[in-house]
């Protein structure tokens, strides 16, 4: 019986995990859509970076790979300074 517990909890540990990241994702995107909607001082170089972050964070959001979009679209933030 602990056993069946245990196991319950861990796939519901595992299944709200999940679904936390997949709400990250677009909250994150909307930070970034922000921050480039008020055209920060970055040189074109950077702007790319975070155009092509951003992209790739979508894409990797829609294909359910919610770790991979949170950490790219984490070096978007990073460049355009959003905590």
């Amino acid at each position: 019986m602990k056993k069946l517990i245990a196991t319950v909890f861990a796939a519901a540990t595992l299944l709200a995990s999940g679904t936390a990241l997949a709400f990250h994702c677009p909250a994150d995107m909307k930070k970034i859509d922000e921050a480039i909607s008020k055209n920060p001082k970055l040189s074109a170089e950077q702007t790319a970076e975070v155009k092509k972050f951003r992209s790739e964070g979508e894409a990797l959001h829609k294909a359910g790979k919610h770790q991979a979009s949170v950490d790219t679209l984490a070096k978007a933030m990073k460049i355009l300074a959003i905590k």
